[in-house]
């Protein structure tokens, strides 16, 4: 008698299910076959399956579409992949997509990603435990003659612009743009060439009318010269009701708070100021009208004005596509964090009020995604040699990780304001998945990969250092208590990460885009 062959690879029974646009949660089983769910529903059979996992009614999300990475900025890729996928893993993430460029720190060189990216995909073979994928900067002429090329031959369907580097360096003010850049000398990283980079992805969605939607393009705003003039204030010892009077002409009682010197994060909060936030995101968003560049991203935004001047463009421009993000840490982290210059970062964490504002702004829809611009920055390089940087916060490296505690993060502080869930899988999954041309990603339904991150909502935890896969050594999110943890992490109907522990080798395979 010949024995029946199962229906389905692998069966995940009594789980309470969280789909994006839906409302509440569906108490059911998720059948796979193949890598892909084949069946969501209540009471599927047991003896259908080869595998069968008791869910103990915990919560089943899409398993996390982390879209701002930067894999193997500090460290070497192939290292740095292993170690930080794996951390994503820890969190539920399943598809990492990484922000990457030619230059200093990442791959130490110049040159065209004709040359480049070959290496890193190679670099990135068979050591991420997710799902991967790469967004790459054109950083001179000949990056941008490569788009075609990078969209046809590699899917890699978008891209970014660094605002702030054409005069300013990644830690703090600089005047070797070039070095650092890696481009040559008759070369200019500035305004021009932004619209340039605009004008040759326009070209490349003309091109390809079926792809366009796939296809854009991220920015991070700040402006060069503002950074640089408050940069010099603020490290030559201004306070904040100096730069009030600079500003304003308004004078203060000398006794009051804002009559100390400015340190730690609040020094790099003014030294980067708001303003310079909005101002950058109008020009870029004009530059977007001007070339008609229809999808736009605009990176971590950090506060009030950053955002208020998102909506405003995106009024003024509404034939522009604009999508707007935030990051775990700047809904997380204030100015006045324990953790001190560990959570320096680009842009700056920022006041308390403007946390409020970032809420706001979410709970209210107006911002896209959430993500944990994840960039693995170990104690030794964050600090120095020495640790200077523990005391001032301009010696200290910019960046820091956060992908495993994503997930954890938000339930923790958006469920008390009322955020739901199935909104909470819309922020973390099916948004950019969308925008990043990840069409079998995001979703828990049939045809859809089998990515999906067990919830146990009655598991609390401590998050810190010793909480995470990751090799940075410290966290910024230290000592904060999450209300839920991610139990069980599957890739594609695969078990990688459960109950604290990986499980197999890193499988992970590069995402083609568009992919699905």
């Amino acid at each position: 008698m010949t024995e029946k062959t199962p229906k389905y690879d692998l069966l995940i029974k009594d789980v309470r299910v969280v789909r994006p646009r839906k409302t509440g949660l569906q108490r059911a089983d998720i059948a796979v076959k193949d890598g892909k769910i084949a069946k969501v529903a209540p009471g599927l059979a047991a003896g259908d399956a080869k595998q069968v996992v008791d869910g103990k009614r915990r919560l089943a999300f899409p398993g996390l579409v982390d879209p701002h990475m930067h894999t193997g900025i500090y460290g070497p890729l192939a290292q740095d992949a292993r170690s930080e996928s794996l951390a994503a893993a820890q969190g539920g993430v399943t598809s990492s997509l990484n922000y990457i460029r030619t230059g200093g720190y990442y791959m130490e060189r110049g040159g065209p990603y004709a040359e480049v990216f070959p290496e890193i995909l190679a670099q990135s073979k068979d050591n991420f435990w997710v799902d991967y994928a790469y967004h790459l900067a054109p950083l001179d002429r000949t990056h941008i003659g490569e788009i075609d090329m990078l969209i046809d031959k590699y899917g890699v369907t978008s891209f970014k612009i660094f605002m702030f580097y054409g005069g300013y360096g990644l830690h703090g003010a600089s005047n070797q743009q070039h070095k650092f850049l890696m481009i040559g000398e008759d070369e200019k990283y500035d305004i021009a060439h932004f619209e340039f980079v605009m004008r040759g992805i326009q070209r490349a969605m003309l091109r390809r009318p079926k792809l366009k939607d796939s296809i854009s393009l991220s920015l991070h705003c700040e402006l060069a010269d503002i950074l640089t003039a408050y940069t010099r204030m603020v490290e030559g010892g201004a306070k904040v009701t100096d730069l009030d009077t600079y500003l304003t002409g308004e004078t203060h009682d000398p006794e009051c708070i804002d009559c100390k010197p400015l340190t730690g994060l609040r020094a790099y909060s003014a030294a980067r100021p708001p303003h310079s936030e909005g101002l950058a995101i109008t020009i870029a968003s004009y530059l977007a009208n001007e070339t008609n560049c229809a999808n736009i991203n605009l990176l971590h935004l950090t506060s009030r004005k950053a955002v208020e001047a998102a909506l405003k463009m995106a009024k003024a421009f509404p034939h522009v596509d604009f999508r707007r993000e935030v990051t775990i840490a700047h809904l997380c982290l204030d100015h006045d964090a324990k953790v001190g210059t560990l959570a320096k970062v680009n842009p700056p964490i920022r006041s308390r009020a403007d946390v409020e504002f970032l809420w706001e702004a979410l709970l209210d829809g107006k911002l896209d995604w959430v993500c944990s611009d994840h960039a693995c920055c170990r104690l030794e390089d964050k600090l120095g040699a020495e640790k200077k940087g523990k005391k001032n916060v301009f010696l200290a490296k910019s960046g820091f990780g956060g992908t495993e505690f994503l997930l954890p993060a938000l339930i923790t502080e958006g469920r008390p304001r009322g955020l739901s869930w199935n909104r909470i899988a819309e922020l973390t999954s099916w948004n950019p998945a969308r925008r990043f041309g990840l069409k079998t990603k995001g979703d828990l339904a049939p045809g859809f990969d089998a990515d999906i991150a067990l919830v146990d909502t009655d598991r609390s935890f401590m998050a810190g250092n010793k909480a995470s896969e990751s090799d940075q050594g410290y966290s910024v999110f230290e000592g904060m208590e999450m209300s839920a943890s991610v139990t069980s992490t599957f890739l594609r109907g695969r078990l990688v990460y459960d109950q604290g522990k990986p499980v197999g080798q890193p499988g992970g395979q590069y995402l083609h885009r568009p992919y699905g």
